[in-house]
């Protein structure tokens, strides 16, 4: 499906199902925020790396937490459908803010319960090296809601975003931890080697 919204190009990538707050300061924000309540609409966070690229996410707006004295404003948004845009126009009709036709991307929910408990079972082993040893992975939330916990470069979240199964979505997120345990592991046994200096060391006799 094909619609129009107001678009906010951001150096990072928003999810759906995802919330993300938002500091909103410039003119040309301060007016797509106020248009989507008077208009009742979205909008879409595209994702800028280097350079305009032609993917993003539409949000919505949840709650306004703080509007300052000189228009800025604290928002809290969730992500609500990934999409690709057709066209991009800056400044978008008569608008201070871009805007555009987008494509709405299609999406596979479904997820093999095989393929999230090993998911479950890496991401508990990776979280509670980072220092979360009782970490709440809830069966319902989908990958997204776990992106952030990881350490995914913007490159990757942007990847993450344009898979559209949910079961591809779980296995690129096994695959990045499976690649990124080892370095974890080394990193939290120096740690531990670091802490020890200045202790008094108990050392077997050796037999020789």
């Amino acid at each position: 499906m094909e619609k129009s919204l107001p678009l906010f190009p951001l150096k990072l990538v928003a999810y759906p199902g995802v919330k993300l707050n938002l500091h909103i300061f410039e003119p040309r924000y301060k007016q797509m925020i106020k248009d989507c309540i008077t208009e009742g609409v979205n909008f879409g966070i595209c994702v800028f790396i280097d350079k305009l690229l032609m993917y993003g996410t539409e949000v919505r707006l949840e709650e306004i937490s703080k509007t300052y004295e000189d228009g800025r404003m604290d928002i809290k948004t969730i992500g609500v459908q990934a999409f690709r845009i057709v066209s991009f126009e800056n400044p978008y009709r008569d608008k201070l803010y871009a805007g555009g036709n987008v494509l709405m991307l299609v999406d596979d929910p479904l997820k093999d319960p095989m393929v999230f408990l090993r998911f479950k079972n890496l991401l508990t082993e990776f979280l509670s090296i980072l220092g979360n040893t009782s970490p709440v992975i809830d069966e319902e939330l989908h990958a997204y809601a776990y992106a952030g916990k990881i350490g995914l470069r913007l490159e990757e979240e942007l990847k993450l975003l344009l898979i559209r199964s949910e079961n591809d979505r779980l296995e690129f997120l096994i695959r990045h931890m499976e690649s990124a345990l080892p370095i974890l592991k080394q990193l939290e046994t120096a740690r531990e080697k670091i802490k020890m200096n200045g202790h008094f060391n108990y050392l077997d006799p050796l037999d020789f």
